[in-house]
């Protein structure tokens, strides 16, 4: 017996069986009476359970059918700070941002893009005609700026006359866009069809082109940039892999309290190595410099080191810090955390935090790095390179490395001489929010799909025996019933839901469907006697 409940937040519930004595499943979760059989199980949580509503299974262009975009107007949410900057490490990141635009047009899309952009992202793009031709080099396609937002000058259809692909207005300049304004949203799709959304970095905040739009799309998936960041979040936070050790940096507790008891419930260790290691050390009853205490997180902090101690999470904070003074802006000294000098403050962690770290590190199978080591801005210091060298060894023996965040993706790529052995998160926001047990609003707008691959033969024996699907199953009576007297077939019972169909797809045996129990068999095949389009 076995059966997946409340899919896709639609309470949808699907029944599978196969034993020797009956080979369907059909029965409402809290029912037990019936015949014992093969359980599916998920290998994820099914949604309902807090980790999965904040990271559901969405529909992705991948796995979008290609045919239904020939012709469609398809608007592309993309990230300007990957695709206009002409050097750095995001460089490394534009691969799959590209794909996305070019896959849309090869496949007879009319391509419509959107973002913002300003000078701090590449100080020769400003206005949109610049931006076209840098967009023309990269996809080597013609790309044409057109004001179809402030402005009835053309049409979105009526644009491609002009070039493959469009570039609509700069999104700073409407304040709509922030607001996540509802005319604004229409007016940003108005004679699009399909919206892709490739910005998975602002996927925390609530703007007009990654949430608006999505009311007046009839599909909305996430491109290929948008389904290896999230994939790439998903495993930064799975917590199947043990020792898991996370090294934490910046500051701000107060706002990354409830994140960081996620950290806390999830792994082994906490290493702090930021501005929040005074915090912690304060909360432990350790002499502290009172300008280095954030004023009113005590009680978080407290909390924090409760919850460590109650599940014997490790904490580990600096024993030393290299330290400057205003006094002497070229000196720097090392002092042992509980006895920094008046008048110096801390820059970075000392040599002998960094060994402690190393040998708790050297026992990990997975490490999470996310926030700056250092404490104020300083030439002078090495903490991250240092940080990035001790990982960027660990990643070469098998050990899980995620690096989150700017400025420890730049330190980590520095050292990495390109082999990269590690998962990068750049916006460390998105992360923080999620780990807050906060939903992303760019995640959320997008459409759902099927959460998971079924492995039938968890479900049936002989996964190949025909199959029949009832679709509106009920209590599963009927199916049960057919079950003891057709033994050599395989029965499916679900709630009406087209997206749950495409599941059957997989399964080895021939499919047909059930409806309103209207089926007939022949020759030990299944067949339907109405027309359905789902498969």
């Amino acid at each position: 017996m076995g059966h997946l409940v409340n899919l896709l937040q639609l309470q949808t519930t699907l029944f599978f069986s196969n034993s020797p004595t009956c080979s369907s499943i059909a029965l409402k979760p809290h029912t037990f009476e019936y015949l014992k059989a093969n359980v599916l199980t998920s290998k994820c949580k099914a949604f309902g359970g807090g980790e999965m509503d904040a990271l559901p299974h969405l529909q992705t262009l991948r796995k979008f059918p290609r045919e239904e975009l020939v012709a469609k107007v398809v608007l592309v949410r993309f990230d300007s700070t990957l695709l206009l900057r002409e050097q750095g490490e995001e460089q490394r990141f534009q691969p799959n941002a590209l794909f996305t635009i070019k896959y849309l047009h090869q496949s007879g899309a009319k391509v419509v893009l959107v973002s913002d952009w300003s000078v701090k992202t590449n100080p020769r793009l400003f206005v949109a005609q610049s931006v076209a031709e840098f967009l023309s080099s990269l996809l080597e396609y013609k790309v044409v700026p057109v004001q179809c937002i402030s402005q009835n000058v053309v049409s979105k259809r009526e644009g491609f006359e002009k070039g493959d692909i469009l570039l609509l207005e700069n999104l700073s300049a409407f304040r709509g866009e922030v607001a996540n304004c509802s005319k604004f949203s229409q007016a940003l799709s108005s004679g699009v069809d399909i919206f892709v959304n490739d910005y998975f970095s602002r996927s925390h905040k609530i703007l007009a082109s990654t949430c608006g739009v999505t009311r007046f799309c009839y599909a909305n998936l996430a491109g290929f940039h948008f389904e290896e960041s999230l994939s790439q979040l998903r495993r930064a936070t799975e917590s199947n892999t043990k020792p898991h050790v996370a090294i934490i940096g910046g500051g701000n507790l107060f706002d990354k309290a409830a994140a960081l008891h996620s950290l806390t419930s999830r792994c082994d260790g906490l290493v702090f190595v930021g501005m929040m290691s005074f915090q912690i050390m304060h909360a432990l009853g350790l002499p502290v410099p009172l300008n280095l205490v954030e004023h009113g997180v005590l009680k978080e902090a407290l909390d924090i080191v409760q919850v460590a101690h109650i599940r014997n999470v490790q904490i580990l904070y600096p024993k030393d810090f290299w330290c400057k003074n205003d006094h002497l802006p070229k000196q720097l000294e090392i002092f042992r955390a509980h006895r920094i000098l008046d008048g110096w403050v801390p820059v970075d962690i000392g040599p002998a935090s960094f060994v402690e770290m190393k040998f708790m590190l050297s026992r990990c199978k997975k490490v999470t790095w996310i926030g700056p080591v250092k404490f104020r801005t300083s030439n002078c210091t090495k903490g991250d390179s240092e940080l990035a060298q001790m990982l960027n060894q660990l990643s070469q023996s098998n050990c899980n490395i995620t690096v989150v965040g700017n400025k420890a993706c730049e330190a980590m790529v520095k050292e990495s001489n390109f082999t990269f052995n590690f998962t990068m998160i750049k916006d460390a926001s998105v992360v923080w929010e999620f780990l807050k047990g906060r939903k992303l609003p760019g995640v959320m707008a997008l459409d759902r799909a099927y959460p998971f691959d079924i492995d039938w033969s968890d479900a049936y024996s002989d996964p190949a025996q025909p199959l029949v699907v009832d679709i509106g199953s009920g209590n599963g009576m009927f199916l049960l019933g057919m079950a003891k007297t057709r033994k050599y077939l395989n029965f499916l019972g679900l709630e009406i839901n087209k997206k749950l169909f495409s599941a059957c797809k997989t399964l080895p045996g021939l499919c047909s469907l059930a409806w309103d129990k209207k089926w007939v068999l022949h020759r030990n095949k299944c067949y339907f006697n109405i027309p359905i389009h789902y498969f």
